[in-house]
C-alpha cells in the first residue's frame, strides 16, 4: 500500500466517477460501484456484531469473515481478478456443518431478534443478501467470478446459524413465528 492512503480527500470524485483499482474510472451508480458498497455496509455490520460479547470461536470466524470481505471488495474493485478462492467458501461450509450440528431442528420459520448479538447477527444476514443481489445484477453485465456469488450465498446462511448459535450462548432460544397469529 505505501502512500496509496496518504492522500484520503483528492477531489477526483466530484464529477460522480470514482476510481478503480486499475486505475479505471466508473459512474458512483455503477452496477460495480454498488456490488463494493454493499460488501463495505456488511464489512461495517460485521464490525459492530464483534462490539457485543461473542463465543470465542464466533468472533474468530467473524474476523476472518471481515477480511475475506476485505478482499471481496478488492476483488470487485480490480476486474479481472480472483482473490476470493474455493477454499474460503469451502471454510463456510465447514463452520456451516459445525455450528448447525448442536442446533435443534427447525420446525417453524425465524423472526429475527433474541438477544442483542442475535439480532445483529440477522441484520448482517439481510445485508448479505443485498449485496448477494448486488453481485448477481452486476454478474448480469460484467464478468463476475463464481467464488465471490458462492461465498455471498454461504455467508448468509451462516449469519443465520450464528443467530441461533448466539440466542443459545446467552441461554435463549429462537424466537419462532407463530402460524395463525394474525387470525386470533
Amino acid at each position: 500500500m505505501g502512500n496509496r492512503l496518504s492522500k484520503i480527500t483528492t477531489r477526483t470524485g466530484d464529477n460522480g466517477t470514482t476510481g478503480l483499482g486499475d486505475g479505471s474510472r466508473v459512474d458512483k451508480d455503477s452496477l460495480r460501484i454498488h456490488a463494493i458498497g454493499e460488501v463495505d455496509e456488511l464489512n461495517s455490520y460485521l464490525g459492530v456484531l464483534l462490539c457485543e460479547v461473542l463465543p470465542d470461536g464466533v468472533r474468530s470466524a467473524l474476523i476472518e469473515i471481515q477480511h475475506d470481505l476485505f478482499d471481496l471488495g478488492g476483488e470487485l474493485c480490480l476486474p479481472g481478478q480472483a482473490l476470493i478462492q474455493p477454499a474460503q467458501v469451502l471454510k463456510l461450509d465447514e463452520w456451516l456443518a459445525h455450528y448447525n450440528a448442536d442446533l435443534p431442528r427447525l420446525k417453524e420459520f425465524i423472526l429475527p431478534g433474541g438477544n442483542r448479538a442475535a439480532a445483529h447477527a440477522h441484520v448482517a444476514r439481510t445485508v448479505c443478501r443485498r449485496a448477494e443481489r448486488a453481485i448477481v445484477a452486476l454478474g448480469r453485465h460484467d464478468t463476475v467470478n463464481e467464488a465471490p456469488r458462492q461465498y455471498m450465498n454461504r455467508l448468509s446462511d451462516l449469519l443465520f446459524v450464528l443467530a441461533r448459535v448466539l440466542n443459545r450462548a446467552d441461554g435463549g432460544t429462537d424466537v419462532l413465528w407463530q402460524r395463525g397469529r394474525a387470525q386470533a
